[in-house]
């Protein structure tokens, strides 16, 4: 009877110090998350800044043009870098994402552990 009850207070003991570890693990993923999310919000301020300064020397380009075939072509050259930008930027933020995914699911399942 005594076996069964040591048997018992070990099984207890060990699943509280997994509940415990599990929780340490949340914890600490969930501080990282937050972090990155930081990084992902720099990020795409960033990229904004980036891309509402080159609307506005857009602007200017075709404020200084001598005719309506300048302007076109300042347009045209404009929506171009846009367009290429804007996919550059989708990929960089499509790609943190993905790490930061990554990272947390290594962190809960204890992956990242081994690597230390």
């Amino acid at each position: 009877m005594a076996d069964k009850k040591t048997e018992a207070k070990g099984a207890a003991q060990e699943m509280t110090e997994r509940m415990k570890a599990a929780g340490e693990k949340m914890r600490a993923s969930g501080e990282k998350m937050a972090e990155r999310g930081s990084e992902l919000g720099i990020r795409l301020l960033d990229q904004a800044e980036q891309n509402t300064r080159e609307a506005f020397a857009a602007m200017r380009a075709a404020a200084r043009a001598h005719d309506l075939s300048e302007v076109m072509h300042v347009q045209g050259e404009y929506l171009r870098e846009q367009g290429t930008r804007s996919m550059a930027q989708a990929r960089e933020i499509a790609e943190m994402i993905a790490s930061f995914g990554r990272e947390a699911i290594g962190r809960m399942t204890g992956r990242d552990d081994a690597k230390k």
